[in-house]
């Protein structure tokens, strides 16, 4: 009964979104083609596409535009060229690029194919590539060639490709594939390949964590019920693709039909003026993104937006208040991870009200917070934060994976819920520290230091110390260098935590180090 009720629930969000409404015959014959041949997976979300509105955009990047019907073809020439490289079903590609267009084409031809892609972040080092490369057993690189120095440790036998090309080159390309090969028909329902997404690696090195492709639409469906997207929207797509929440715009604009609108690099001011002249709808960010589009032209007007969603990490609640009075109740901040995709996302009513909450559970999640024997926790006690939802990752690489307590996987943080139901994260589980006894969640002093007046970010760490095990350590960014002095830090988290959470040490730096998709690296600091 609950499969049942679920089912409608998901079906009546898909026709208020658009996605589900009546279509010419011929049309509609081509989406059924579509999903026979290729199941639900970017491969149909292209095709569909080619068969509902051949000639709307699909891609705007810094190479002109495609259209779906443009983006169909291109990636079954591309899929044609990779078999002729070797590339066959449950063989491995790796992915090394920025966002566009041979991002998004590469992935999509191994989807045809049959073959699993892994997406390498654009961050790691040549040592860090090379290890990937060689325990994924990749078949393919496809690279920028900006990123040609960290392919040299790269195994011989992986053959590369380059995708986006600065300036002259003698290897092969992706465009040159694309031209060559034959745009014939490639055999329909190949094995069912997966996208492999590195995780972070803030607190270590990053694994490959094997991400699920949707069996149905259920899941678009869920976020959807949360995040008010229309079909035929254009999306604005900072962030990285080869991140999880990168990922997670693409997927839904494919359910959507949306226009995405693609910068190699980010540029805040690029980013406005995009979504200026091409109306975008959605804006999708990482908040350190958001932090610096809202410093445009001291508030950016951006009439045509009607969501920004960020997530990818903590949202600071000066930049959620900052964002819901400079462009509307526009914001919806999702939080998840790479491993269990969505857990909760808030809305801007409810951010409104709370700007440091993550919101409530969209539609067909489950969430608990448990106590270190696997018991629920009365309302507002702090616990570890557990989900199931239709997207939890099936293991890492490695064999690993995340810990299991009926049906709900751990994800990693600690947090609490209110009487309403909203969750707020504490912070990582593995990063409370204990000091003189007292038990201190970073993220706490973190927000309340990201509200000080003059204070540009802030991150809290633990290190160690003779008297009380651990310390607080605050490293402020400011916004004028000499704005604030460490008394005042001090006194600010003094007159408004526990004295245990006041940090002893109090750093100003001009930035923090974080990774390419935003995060703060707390190990560099400590």
């Amino acid at each position: 009964m609950n499969r049942v009720v679920g089912a409608l629930r998901a079906l009546a969000t898909l026709v208020r979104a658009g996605v589900v409404r009546p279509m010419r015959p011929d049309r509609l014959l081509g989406v059924v083609d579509a999903f026979l041949r290729w199941g639900v997976t970017v491969a149909f979300g292209f095709a569909t596409g080619a068969a509902r509105h051949p000639d709307r955009p699909a891609i705007v990047d810094d190479a002109g535009t495609l259209t779906y019907a443009e983006v169909d073809e291109r990636t079954t020439r591309l899929a044609h060229g990779l078999h002729d490289l070797g590339v066959r079903a449950g063989s491995k590609v790796a992915v090394l690029c920025r966002n566009h267009r041979g991002f998004v084409e590469t992935v999509t031809a191994c989807v045809k194919l049959g073959a699993h892609t892994v997406l390498l972040n654009t961050g790691l080092s040549p040592a860090q590539v090379a290890t990937v490369l060689r325990e994924q057993d990749v078949t393919v690189v496809v690279a920028d060639t900006e990123f040609r120095a960290l392919l040299a440790n790269a195994p011989r036998k992986v053959r590369r490709v380059m995708a986006w090309v600065d300036g002259a080159t003698k290897s092969r390309t992706l465009d040159q594939l694309i031209a060559d090969s034959p745009a014939t028909p490639l055999p329909g329902r190949p094995p069912r390949g997966r996208m492999i997404v590195l995780t972070s690696g803030t607190t270590g090195a990053p694994k490959g964590a094997r991400r699920p492709e949707p069996a149905s639409l259920t899941p678009a469906a869920a976020l959807l019920s949360r995040i008010p997207l229309r079909a035929g929207d254009r999306f604005s797509v900072p962030v990285p693709l080869f991140h999880t929440w990168g990922l997670a715009a693409f997927q839904i604009g494919l359910v959507l039909g949306a226009t995405f609108v693609l910068r190699r690099k980010f540029d805040p001011e690029q980013t406005v003026a995009d979504a200026r002249r091409h109306r975008c709808d959605a804006l999708f960010v990482v908040p350190v993104m958001l932090h610096r589009v809202l410093d445009v032209d001291g508030r950016p007007d951006l009439p045509d937006l009607r969501v920004v969603a960020s997530s990818g990490s903590a949202l600071p609640p000066p930049v959620a208040r900052r964002c819901l009075r400079d462009l509307g109740p526009v914001l919806y901040n999702l939080y998840g991870s790479t491993e269990v995709s969505w857990v909760s996302i808030a809305r801007p009513d409810e951010l409104r009200r709370r700007p440091d909450t993550a919101g409530l559970p969209p539609h067909g999640t489950r969430l608990a917070i448990l106590d270190e024997h696997g018991d629920a926790v009365p309302v507002g006690v702090t616990g570890r934060i557990f989900v199931a939802n239709d997207m939890l990752f099936d293991g890492y690489t490695n064999g690993s994976g995340k810990e299991v307590r009926d049906g709900l996987m751990a994800t990693g943080d600690v947090g609490y819920r209110d009487d309403d139901g909203l969750l707020f994260v504490a912070g990582r589980d593995d990063e409370m520290i204990v000091s003189g006894g007292e038990n201190v969640y970073p993220r706490e002093v973190e927000d309340l230091l990201a509200g000080l007046p003059g204070v540009r970010e802030a991150a809290v760490v633990g290190v160690p110390d003779e008297e009380f095990g651990h310390r607080l350590a605050a490293y402020v960014v400011c916004d004028e260098p000499g704005a604030l002095d460490e008394d005042a830090v001090r006194e600010h988290v003094r007159d408004n935590l526990a004295r245990f959470s006041v940090p002893r040490d109090v750093v100003f730096v001009d930035s923090l180090p974080r990774n390419a998709t935003g995060k703060v690296l707390k190990r560099e600091l400590r």
